[in-house]
């Protein structure tokens, strides 16, 4: 079996080369909660692998339920880095494991190419594949009050994903995929089609995408509630990963149609600016 010093050392290697956004926050951590949430963020990464891949659908839904086998046998890790440092995070944490099962389900709709005719269908997609996270998150925080954090965690997962989607709308375009509601393209008069270029009028198309970051907005409000409830380092790197998404939010908000052309992402120094802000703020 992996010795667990030898499974973190490789997540945290996963974190550093591939969490772009988070590991400004997970940083902030104490050595021991930021081994615990690296180890939660490879095993994530390893199942949005899978749901971001492009390989044929049977293969990649084995793939996932492949994923989910390993949870069940998380105390028997056998070679794999990755198991072995999340087995020790959950026997050191009280990490929801089966928050991961919703991640998991999450990105069994992404394979299937699911889309969503209402809001409330993409937001319970959202709590799927980011709030869940969050909930991982909070078993390693120790919020005071875990009934009232958990909801709040969804809803900041909620904002995240929004996020993202409207980070990506280009990308996944051109892979066939559509995450926005159709009711709520219906209403703005666009179908985002693509055919190297959209060919929606760009003012319609900017009207959706300024809505939908409306939206994403009041749901950063209702998450950012969870701040007052986590201990400083905890709440610093929280607040350093949501600071991230809202600044990408605001450049998109501000000029969706370059953001539809081009994929909105800040420059290194804006991201450690806004870490390096979360932890002074939380120590205030």
């Amino acid at each position: 079996m992996v010795d667990p010093s030898i499974g973190y050392r490789e997540c945290e290697r996963i974190v550093r080369t591939r969490a772009r956004n988070f590991a400004y926050g997970i940083r902030l951590l104490p050595p021991p909660k930021r081994r615990a949430l690296n180890a939660i963020y490879a095993f994530a990464r390893r199942v949005d692998d899978i749901g971001d891949g492009t390989g044929p659908q049977d293969v990649r839904l084995a793939a996932l339920a492949e994923t989910r086998a390993q949870l069940t046998r998380l105390r028997d890790p056998g070679d794999d880095p990755v198991l072995a440092a999340l087995n020790d995070a959950v026997r050191r944490y009280p990490i929801p494991v089966a928050a991961f099962d919703e991640l998991i389900e999450g990105c069994e709709a992404d394979v299937r190419g699911t889309t969503y005719t209402t809001f409330d269908e993409l937001a319970h997609y959202c709590r799927c594949v980011a709030g869940s996270v969050g909930r991982l998150c909070l078993g390693v925080f120790g919020p005071a009050d875990q009934a009232r954090a958990e909801p709040l965690a969804d809803a900041l997962g909620v904002a995240l994903q929004l996020t993202n989607i409207l980070r990506d709308v280009r990308e996944d375009a051109g892979l066939g995929r559509t995450y926005l509601p159709a009711k709520d393209l219906a209403r703005h008069g666009c179908t985002l089609h693509f055919d190297g270029e959209f060919t929606d009028d760009p003012e319609l198309l900017a009207g959706l995408m300024r809505a939908q970051a409306e939206r994403a907005r009041e749901w950063y409000a209702t998450g950012l509630r969870l701040m007052p409830m986590l201990d400083r380092r905890s709440a610093a790197c929280t607040g350093a990963m949501s600071g991230i998404y809202r600044r990408l939010l605001v450049r998109i908000e501000a000029d969706p149609l370059t953001a539809l052309r081009t994929r909105t992402s800040l420059p290194t120094w804006e991201k450690a600016a806004v870490a390096a802000h979360a932890l002074i703020g939380a120590r205030r």
